[in-house]
């Protein structure tokens, strides 16, 4: 009996090595917020180190990848800001790359082509999970026999010795130490020489000068086999950085009841890209106490130390809070672009108003949403066509005395000078004043009037976004 060995690993965090960061997502299906994360994890490392950001498209599943697929997940990219630095790599354009490589396993004595029938393997693997061992094949054996005459075969890794211990030093998960006897002699190319992803993953992360891997934590399993067949062809290991995944606010695995959606859904729901970026940067990373990083600030602090071990839950309250954050600051113009992009999207009326008009509004409504949708509504008083619907709580609201009111402001407001909020306000606090009564008496009525009960600001800055004729107009139109 040998004593155990350790396979040695030997990273990429050499000093001077250029950092290359991929993003591999397979296309059977919509980009989800899970891949978006480790996307942004992945252009975030290689951005601040100065690398390299790169896409592979790994549809060797040619049964569910789809044209349709590829394409949301480069429109998700491109809508977040991660696109990649160059043309997407796609996997199963490089089969004849992939076949080169394991023949070359072959000829080393690495890897072996195995001949058991179906029913051969079977029994063995039985009986190895029996023992609690992987399984091994008895052709690894170069003397185990003839093999039969035209029978077909499938090439497979020669796995690590059962005394021998394979030890990943990941950036998040610690040491990862596997044995030898965990590794099954793992099909390399399949009976029909088709690469499996196993094989296919190893040689594209190697030909595309990838330095770091940051994926998902349900590849950790992975980590171990990809790492044997890496020594195999005695390449350098990345250094792995295992992600834990993204949970749904009731502690499970996140499914689309929980949000799981794909990420133009986001935008559809009215989300900022930016905002998307900081929410997803806090499922999972942290540093400090700090509570929303911005990307430009994530592009000093980001690392793969903050990265914490524990799942994240998804929260929509938080990414309310973070979008509206965000809004906050977006530039009015450009918030004005996505107001109408949103009602085209939503199919609401066309937007009469001009975009100036808009901008002006914008600065004093912005603060009150906290998702675009919200943020329409906000200036549901502003784009509401007259003569505006009254409910009954509305029309309970326009009193006889509060019309004879409205009929007294109304030359005086038609008469002033400068139509802004600061002088609206003055003029309505003086006419209170001169009717005696409070400015509640006057106020609910007004606002009928002008919003038809929809939500809008203070009064005068109310006044002031409708300007001079459709205020006037508006009140008129009770009166």
């Amino acid at each position: 009996m040998h004593a155990p060995t350790e396979t040695t690993v030997h990273t990429h965090e050499a000093t001077g090595t250029h950092v290359v960061t991929r993003f591999a997502p397979s296309p059977t299906g919509y980009l989800h917020i899970g891949g978006a994360r480790t996307a942004l994890f992945n252009w975030l490392y290689a951005r601040k180190a100065g690398g390299k950001y790169l896409l592979r498209i790994e549809d060797t599943d040619r049964e569910r990848s789809t044209d349709a697929a590829v394409q949301a997940i480069l429109d998700g990219l491109a809508w977040l800001g991660l696109e990649a630095d160059g043309p997407p790599l796609f996997q199963f354009a490089r089969a004849d790359r992939h076949r080169e490589a394991a023949e070359s396993l072959v000829a080393s004595g690495k890897a072996f082509r195995c001949y058991l029938s179906q029913d051969e393997e079977a029994a063995r693997k039985e009986a190895a999970r029996a023992q609690g061992l992987a399984f091994r094949s008895p052709w690894r054996n170069p003397d185990h026999g003839t093999p039969p005459q035209g029978a077909s075969f499938v090439t497979r890794l020669r796995a690590p010795s059962e005394n021998e211990f394979i030890r990943v030093q990941d950036k998040v998960q610690g040491v990862v130490t596997t044995a030898g006897r965990e590794i099954d002699d793992f099909i390399l190319l399949r009976s029909d020489q088709t690469p499996t992803y196993m094989l296919a993953v190893v040689v594209d992360d190697h030909d595309m000068g990838v330095t770091h891997v940051i994926r998902g934590d349900d590849h950790l399993t992975n980590a171990a086999r990809q790492t044997a067949l890496i020594n195999a062809f005695g390449w350098q290991v990345p250094t792995y950085a295992h992600i834990p995944l993204i949970h749904g606010d009731d502690g499970k695995k996140l499914s689309k009841r929980h949000g799981a959606l794909g990420v133009e859904e986001y935008r559809d729901m009215g989300y900022l890209p930016e905002a998307m970026r900081a929410y997803l940067l806090r499922l999972g990373w942290s540093k400090g106490d700090l509570d929303i990083v911005s990307t430009e600030e994530a592009l000093e602090l980001f690392d793969l130390e903050g990265l914490g071990k524990s799942p994240s839950r998804l929260d929509f309250a938080k990414m309310g809070s973070v979008n509206a954050h965000f809004m906050r600051l977006a530039d009015d113009h450009r918030l004005v672009a996505l107001l109408r992009e949103h009602a085209a999207r939503a199919g609401k009326p066309e937007i009469a108003q001009s975009d100036h008009d808009l901008a002006i509004a914008m600065a004093h409504l912005k603060d009150r949403a906290k998702t675009l949708p919200e943020l329409y509504d906000q200036f549901g008083f502003i784009l509401a066509a007259r003569p505006l619907p009254r409910d009954e709580k509305v029309q309970k609201t326009l009193s006889q005395e509060a019309l004879g009111r409205i009929a007294r402001l109304h030359p005086i407001l038609a008469a002033l000078a400068d139509w802004h909020h600061t002088e609206i306000k003055a003029t309505l606090d003086k006419f209170a004043a001169a009717e005696g009564i409070g400015f509640g008496k006057i106020g609910p009525p007004l606002r009928a009037a002008l919003t038809g009960g929809l939500p809008a600001p203070d009064l005068a800055i109310a006044l002031e976004l409708l300007g001079r004729d459709e205020s006037l107009a508006r009140l008129g139109d009770v009166m």
